[in-house]
């Protein structure tokens, strides 16, 4: 995690995220760098506009909020659940049947 907050303040401050700055982010921090998740991270990033990656970050955590506000989606959930267990129990009954009849 420590890596992704390195490239965090390095695209804040206008630095390229590069293997050499996200090494010197992580060597500023007292820890010990790993030159493979740096290097697969540089990767990953370099094909990355990492302002849009963020506004849609934004936008799905607001997401979740504005669609459990909703007042309509609860209740049709809450009316299914007893529909399918009516058909599990008439489905037990059905079986227990079979076997006395």
């Amino acid at each position: 995690m420590e890596y992704v907050y390195a490239a965090l303040l390095l695209h804040k401050l206008g630095k390229p995220v590069s293997e050499e700055n996200l090494t010197s982010v992580v060597k500023a921090t007292g820890s010990a760098p790993d030159t493979v998740k740096i290097k697969a991270l540089a990767s990953a990033l370099s094909e990355v506009n990492i302002d849009e990656a963020l506004k849609n970050a934004a936008t799905m955590a607001a997401a979740p909020a504005a669609s459990a506000a909703a007042p309509g989606a609860p209740a049709a959930k809450a009316e299914e659940k007893p529909k399918e267990e009516e058909k599990k129990e008439e489905e037990a009954l059905q079986g227990l049947a079979s076997l006395f009849g």
